[in-house]
């Protein structure tokens, strides 16, 4: 059995490698734009005139700008809605570049992904702790008894933004009982942002950590063979939230992903 968990445990990062490396991967982010601080619509080497218009962005271009809308080149203005999928099936292109809007806490953004960023040449893998069967341990999901809850934290671009907390993931490591405050994301699945001894030093300074939907009766597995870098590891343009208050682990959490290569 261990081998098998072993197994599907090196899948699983090999299809990690190659996901954050492919040309519209989080390597490839090289440039996060807040409209608010840009109020003449003038970005950063994104040509074209960008502007916030109630629930969507107005972009305006001429064709001499060299910006595609849906695969056709834009000659005019056109309404932008936040992209709901991956960078690599934004509306907007430029070139191999891809041209995401995004829109945090009323606030539009523009981000820039080029599949010629510096970071993504200079990749050469995650490090990461090979499986260990004794970092997963069965964990008990319960949900608060007020419903979720938000919570402020600092956010990797140095702003506070909310945190939306589902419940709390309850589990033994080496004997120790432990928690971690988590979100609960729309498949059920959980979501919790950590911190623990080795973070800042032996590991980036948190991580992510994803278990599976919990059962009926809250039950899931707490496996940090599979602890996740976040995207701002790969580059500096993410806004990843910090850990909430509560999962700031005292433990050494020597397993998962640690950190660039």
């Amino acid at each position: 059995m261990t081998t098998d968990a072993s197994g599907e445990w090196k899948r699983w990062h090999e299809q990690r490698v190659a996901t954050v490396s492919a040309p519209y991967g989080p390597l490839s982010l090289t440039g996060t734009y807040w409209l608010d601080d840009y109020p003449d619509g003038q970005l950063p080497d994104i040509p074209g005139s960008w502007t916030a218009d109630g629930d969507a962005v107005l972009l305006a271009a001429t064709g001499a700008d060299g910006l595609t809308v849906d695969g056709r080149p834009l000659d005019g203005e056109v309404r932008i809605a936040p992209d709901p999928g991956p960078a690599s099936a934004a509306r907007v292109g430029y070139g191999e570049r891809r041209i995401v809007v995004l829109l945090r806490e009323g606030t539009w953004g523009v981000r820039d992904f080029d599949p010629a960023a510096e970071a993504r040449r200079a990749f050469r893998g995650i490090a990461a702790t090979p499986y260990d069967p004794r970092w997963s341990v069965p964990g008990r999901f319960t949900p608060y008894d007020a419903g979720q809850r938000s919570v402020r934290v600092p956010n990797a671009d140095g702003r506070e933004r909310g945190l939306v907390l589902g419940g709390e993931l309850a589990f033994q490591l080496g004997g120790r009982e432990l928690a971690l405050q988590v979100s609960v994301e729309g498949d059920g699945s959980l979501w919790a942002v950590f911190a623990d001894a080795t973070s800042g030093s032996t590991s980036y300074r948190f991580r992510f950590l994803r278990p599976a939907a919990p059962d009926a009766e809250g039950r899931t597995t707490v496996d940090f063979n599979r602890a996740l870098l976040p995207p701002c590891a790969f580059a500096d343009h993410y806004v990843c939230p910090f850990p909430p208050p509560g999962n700031a682990l005292e433990a050494r959490i020597d397993a998962g992903e640690r950190e660039l290569r």
